[in-house]
């Protein structure tokens, strides 16, 4: 019997750029939800598809504005894409970001109010002072000591992998310490301390947009890279979870390994990159060969024909 699918939605740090744009007039699907979500940002959406496209962007890509929407964009559109093969997902998981458009396809959200909530969210950091995050090769009881001024733990991404957020003077510092120490750290693309109380200021100020949108029951079973578990119809209906989704840690090993106890999964990551499957082949449940893992980008920009070629080979597998 063929393993049901789990779509995994990647998030900020697996941004690059013209990710997945060659399936840009190329997918029609594809092409079809981009575009539904730049008509919703109204005259915005087209600065945003411009800079998508464009070897050189006005706004950078690590500016939230850019990063944050085309990730929504690009996740939901190769979401929508998969989906319109006839493939039903029975699960879903996101990770940072990635969780807004899991939330969306699930139906706890409107598309129309993710994107109004997701428009919000970013501009408002906007006025959150300067800061980033951090990869490193640890654990969070590795690096605790290290932590502080600000600096957390951002997101624990493997049993080998944290993400570090904070201000950028004291996240550099931090950075100073532990690669002087051994560890191998990689600075991860974002001008913005995600998940860290960096946002704290800018995450309340979303509490009435939030409560005035009300969330939905999710049709599709929903786990949450927040709580490390599947989301209930009480669950989603709390505001209080959406709201610190901007400073709250990304769990997204300890989720995965609850989505994989339930079963065996065709584990697809619909998304830019390769992040995600990246880190479920490693997952004891897949390593065994009980769930299998999937992409549907190729592992980094490598150009249009990359693109196509990608989804192409993925539809040919889940077929």
């Amino acid at each position: 019997m063929t393993a049901p699918v789990a779509l995994l939605l990647p998030g900020q740090g697996s941004q690059y750029p013209r990710m997945a744009a060659g399936l840009y007039r190329t997918e029609r699907v594809f092409t079809d939800s981009v575009e539904e979500v730049f008509a919703l940002l109204g005259p915005a959406g087209d600065d945003v598809r411009a800079d998508w496209l464009s070897d050189d962007p006005a706004v950078p890509l690590e500016h939230p504005t850019r990063s944050q929407v085309l990730l929504f964009a690009v996740d939901y559109a190769i979401s929508r894409q998969i989906m319109s093969w006839g493939v039903r997902p029975a699960a879903l998981l996101g990770h940072s970001a990635g969780e807004l458009v899991a939330a969306t396809l699930a139906g706890v959200f409107a598309l129309a109010d993710a994107v109004e909530l997701l428009w919000d969210r970013v501009n408002r950091i906007e006025d959150a002072p300067p800061g980033g995050m951090l990869a490193v090769a640890g654990n969070p009881g590795q690096v605790e000591s290290y932590l502080g001024d600000g600096v957390v733990v951002g997101a624990v991404n493997s049993p080998s992998q944290v993400i570090l957020a904070g201000p950028s003077a004291s996240l550099d510092r931090v950075a100073g310490a532990l690669s002087a120490d051994g560890f191998m750290c990689r600075t991860v693309p974002t001008t913005v301390g995600f998940h860290s109380p960096m946002l704290t200021a800018q995450a309340e100020e979303t509490v009435p947009l939030i409560e005035k949108i009300g969330m939905a029951p999710p049709r599709i079973p929903l786990y949450s890279g927040y709580t490390a578990t599947r989301l209930t119809d009480r669950d989603v209906a709390d505001a209080r979870l959406w709201v610190d989704h901007m400073v709250a840690p990304v769990l997204f090993w300890p989720a995965l390994t609850t989505l994989l106890a339930d079963g065996d999964f065709r584990l697809v990551e619909a998304g830019p990159g390769q992040a995600l499957a990246t880190v479920a082949r490693r997952h004891p449940s897949v390593a065994r060969g009980g769930s299998s893992v999937y992409a549907a980008s190729p592992p980094r920009a490598t150009g249009a024909a990359a693109d196509v070629a990608a989804l192409r080979k993925l539809a040919g597998a889940l077929a």
